[in-house]
C-alpha cells in the first residue's frame, strides 16, 4: 500500500500487545496500542485509526461495548474494526458483528498469518481500495466479468444464474468478510417474496457445485465469507 495505514491494537495483556505491534511496525504500519476499553476510545479518537484490532474478553469494558461506542461516532463510520479472540463461539462471533465489528480474528495465530489478515482488512477501507470501476477481477482459477455478468473457472463458462451471480459478487466484494445470512437476504432479496435461510442454503451449495470449494466458506450459525 502506498499510504501508511494507522492501526490501532486493544488488548489487556502486554505481551500481546508487544508481539503484535512488533510485527506490524515491521510491516511499516503507523501502530498504537491500548490495554483497557477506555483507552481504546480516547486513543481513537485522536489517532484516527484506519484498522483497529480488538480484543473482546477486557475488565470494566469489553470489546463489544467498546466497538458499539467507536460507531456511534460518524469520525470511525470507515474504521475497520476486527475483534481479537480465543473464544470461538458462534454467539460470541454474532455479538462481535452485531456490534458493528466486520471480522474477528481468532488467537493464537502465527505472526505471518496475522499480517495476511491485517493486509486483508485494509483493503476493505476506503482510503486503500481501487476507486476506478473495476470490469474484471480474478481469484485464482476463478473469474468474475462485471460487464458481461459472466462467471469463469479455468477458462470455462461456471452457467451461474442471476441471483448465484450477484450472491458470489456480494461475497467476493470483501474477500475475508463475515456476511451474516440476515445481510445476504437484504442485499441479495430485499422486499422479494419472503424467502428463509434455507434459500441461502440452496444457492450457495449450487455455487459451490459450480466454482467448486475453495472460495465460500460456511461460519456456522453465522454466515458466510469469500477467501482463496
Amino acid at each position: 500500500m502506498d499510504k501508511r495505514a494507522r492501526i490501532l491494537i486493544v488488548d489487556d495483556e502486554e505481551d500481546i500487545l508487544e508481539v503484535l505491534s512488533y510485527n506490524l511496525q515491521k510491516e511499516g504500519y503507523d501502530v498504537a496500542v491500548a490495554a483497557d476499553g477506555s483507552s481504546a476510545i480516547n486513543k481513537a479518537n485522536d489517532f484516527n485509526p484506519h484498522l483497529i484490532i480488538l480484543d473482546i474478553m477486557m475488565p470494566e469494558m469489553d470489546g463489544i461495548e467498546v466497538c458499539q461506542k467507536l460507531k456511534a461516532n460518524p469520525k470511525h463510520s470507515s474504521t475497520i474494526i476486527a475483534f481479537l479472540t480465543a473464544r470461538s463461539e458462534a454467539f460470541t462471533q454474532i455479538s462481535a458483528l452485531d456490534s458493528g465489528g466486520d471480522d474477528f480474528i481468532n488467537k493464537p495465530i502465527k505472526p505471518n498469518v496475522f499480517k495476511s489478515r491485517v493486509n486483508a482488512l485494509l483493503r476493505r477501507h476506503p482510503e486503500f481500495h481501487p476507486t476506478e470501476t473495476v470490469k474484471t477481477n480474478t481469484y485464482g482459477k476463478l473469474s468474475i466479468d462485471f460487464e458481461q455478468f459472466k462467471v469463469m473457472v479455468d477458462g470455462e463458462d461456471a452457467g451461474l444464474a442471476k441471483k448465484e451471480f450477484e450472491l458470489l459478487t456480494l461475497l467476493s466484494s470483501k474477500p475475508g468478510k463475515v456476511f451474516k445470512r440476515s445481510e445476504i437476504l437484504a442485499k441479495i432479496w430485499g422486499n422479494e417474496v419472503i424467502v428463509g435461510d434455507r434459500t441461502i442454503d440452496v444457492h450457495i451449495r449450487k455455487l459451490r457445485e459450480k466454482i467448486g470449494n475453495d472460495y465460500i466458506h460456511t461460519l456456522k450459525g453465522v454466515g458466510y465469507k469469500f477467501e482463496f
